[in-house]
């Protein structure tokens, strides 16, 4: 208190680094404006261009935006039909025999047909309830993220597939479904070993007990709301940025390393960034606008596009919303919440690799 007393008599304040932050960009716009202004223009007008190109993908071209709202209706109807609960009656008992809190389940099992986000909103009240243990709570997130945070990258990816002929049904089975049991064991007997076998006796419901109507207009609702208030907004942020990067020619040396990167693990590199970088089912979207021209993509590229799509994916999610999430309902904090996350999507590219390269022939 005296030191700051003491600086304010002397009219002195020391510099915070943000607004040192702040003076550097302050400098650089002066000597733009007065040796370069064409480069700010230059810089708006590519953000400016990207943001709209991936506005109009939603709104004018196509039907992505409209497929993601039907995507919403279908999921919802199937979780109101107890498609969920089905799930959970399958996959809870097996973790019990597995030595695991049954619980972990739960937020990998509802994200195929919900959100992410309600997943932890949803999932980690139970599992502080149900008495798991911190590593059984890592683990429920780092299997969570192998799921699809959106029910439309699903039924997306299902029309770009069959348009390739890919045998969709052992596919889904195999990156989908099985991961459900393969990571939590995996994790169990590895990085995350304080685990114990607890059945979760007083499981709550997950099929909800709104009528044929309102089931149906809700989730019209919801699925324009993810369009406009979520997916348009995060795709819009992050083209924004790609467009000023590009316009002073910073981002063709990260677009050329991300493909190659893409590339070698036999992943469909233009569609692998937008899973990564904005949004896994713009990513599927794009396969599907396509159209004829899908037919000249190697089928293993969209098998380990797909793959990669169906995960906890972009990365704003993957360090941002999760971390976020997890902290404030579990008893975890944001860094621990954090890792898991970052540990389940490194599972989720290694097993996209491994489909692609090894694994592709079976289902083609």
């Amino acid at each position: 208190m005296a030191t700051v007393e003491t600086e304010v008599k002397e009219g002195k304040k020391r510099l915070q680094k943000i607004e040192i932050v702040g003076l550097i960009l302050l400098l650089a716009a002066a000597l733009g404006l007065i040796f370069s202004p064409s480069t700010i223009a230059d810089v708006f007008d590519g953000m400016l261009n990207k943001a709209y190109e991936i506005f109009s993908v939603y709104i004018f071209n196509g039907t992505v935006g409209m497929a993601i709202i039907v995507s919403v209706i279908i999921g919802r109807v199937l979780e109101r039909l107890g498609f969920t609960d089905a799930l959970m009656r399958v996959f809870v008992p097996l973790m019990r025999r597995l030595g695991i809190n049954s619980a972990v389940v739960i937020p990998g099992v509802y994200n195929i047909l919900g959100d992410i986000n309600a997943a932890g909103r949803i999932a980690g009240p139970i599992m502080v309830k149900a008495g798991a243990t911190k590593d059984e709570q890592k683990i429920a997130i780092a299997t969570m993220v192998q799921s699809q945070q959106s029910f439309s990258t699903l039924m997306l990816g299902l029309l770009a597939m069959t348009a390739v002929d890919i045998k969709v049904a052992p596919l889904i089975f195999l990156v989908v479904i099985l991961p459900l049991i393969l990571v939590p064991i995996l994790l169990r007997f590895t990085v995350y070993r304080d685990t114990k076998g607890v059945a979760l006796e007083n499981m709550p419901t997950f099929t909800p007990k709104t009528q044929a109507l309102p089931t149906i207009f809700n989730a019209a609702k919801e699925g324009a709301e993810l369009v406009f208030l979520l997916i348009i907004p995060a795709a819009v942020v992050v083209y924004a940025i790609i467009g000023g990067l590009d316009a002073v020619g910073i981002w063709d040396p990260i677009n050329s390393a991300l493909t190659s990167a893409l590339s070698a693990l036999s992943i469909h590199p233009e569609t692998g960034i937008l899973s990564v970088m904005v949004s896994p089912t713009l990513a599927m979207g794009t396969l599907v606008e396509m159209g004829d021209a899908i037919t000249s993509i190697d089928p293993k590229l969209i098998i380990g596009s797909f793959v990669l799509a169906s995960s906890g994916l972009p990365l704003s999610v993957i360090f941002g919303q999760v971390p976020a999430i997890w902290a404030q309902v579990s008893d975890l904090n944001e860094k621990e919440a954090l890792q898991a996350s970052v540990l389940g999507i490194v599972c989720r590219f290694i097993t996209a690799a491994v489909v692609a390269l090894v694994l592709s022939p079976l289902f083609l």
